[in-house]
């Protein structure tokens, strides 16, 4: 074809813009109707237990995703620092997603299990006292208690966004948001069956008090840990 005839003809040039727009589109939504689902499950990717979505709460609402990325990408240095690169089931539970764009700190990806609770909690009071350059305010106000208005709307809100919750986790979401900072509680038990790999625990180092710090900590140390990597196949694990 004349490409000279297409480029002095605004007409025609508009025209099959349009044509090669409606073509690349159509190749790209039409499988979204027919697709059960866009993300392959992945085992061991459960939704978060409450503790820990009120944790991921306080994470969006003091931006923490404005500074850390959640998104390993599948480049080699990226690995090699970070560890195995993100798959998108692990955040198929979020809303909205926290991939980020930009590193003013690390990847969070998987910082679960990385450091201790004590090294969460005093990083997030004073953060230069650990990482002297960092340039992380600090948030020292996370001792304050939590405040939770109703979890169980909260689930069940997740649930009509397409989280699996179950009525039983629904139900006992009050008591399981308690338990998990309190292993000695008669719940603790309980939040582990319904919950598998939930770390049951003291975060905040104040048994008493149930705090915004052990629900934000309680969500950085389940980042990541949810699939088993060391045995990770990419078939064998699709479900």
């Amino acid at each position: 074809m004349n490409h000279g005839t297409i480029e002095r003809n605004g007409s025609l040039l508009l025209v099959l813009s349009l044509l090669v727009v409606a073509i690349g589109g159509l190749v790209e939504i039409a499988p979204l109707f027919y697709l059960e689902n866009t993300i392959e499950k992945v085992k061991g990717v459960r939704p978060y237990s409450p503790l820990e979505l009120m944790g991921q709460n306080i994470y969006k609402r003091e931006g923490c995703n404005l500074c850390h990325s959640q998104m390993i990408r599948p480049f080699k240095d990226e690995v090699e620092r970070y560890g195995h690169y993100s798959l998108a089931a692990e955040s198929m539970y979020d809303h909205p997603f926290l991939w980020g764009s930009k590193r003013t700190g690390p990847d969070l990806a998987r910082v679960g299990g990385r450091y201790s609770d004590e090294w969460h909690r005093e990083h997030m009071k004073a953060p230069r006292n650990l990482v002297p350059e960092s340039v992380m305010p600090g948030y020292p106000f996370l001792m304050q208690p939590l405040k939770v208005h109703d979890i169980q709307a909260h689930l069940k809100v997740n649930k009509l966004l397409g989280v699996p919750y179950t009525k039983d986790q629904i139900d006992n979401a009050a008591v399981d948001l308690v338990s998990q900072a309190n292993p000695d509680s008669d719940g603790a038990e309980d939040v582990e069956a319904r919950y598998p790999k939930a770390l049951v625990r003291d975060f905040d180092g104040k048994p008493e008090t149930l705090t915004e710090m052990d629900a934000l900590i309680a969500y950085l140390q389940v980042l990541g840990t949810m699939v088993d990597f060391s045995t990770y196949d990419a078939k064998a694990n699709l479900r």
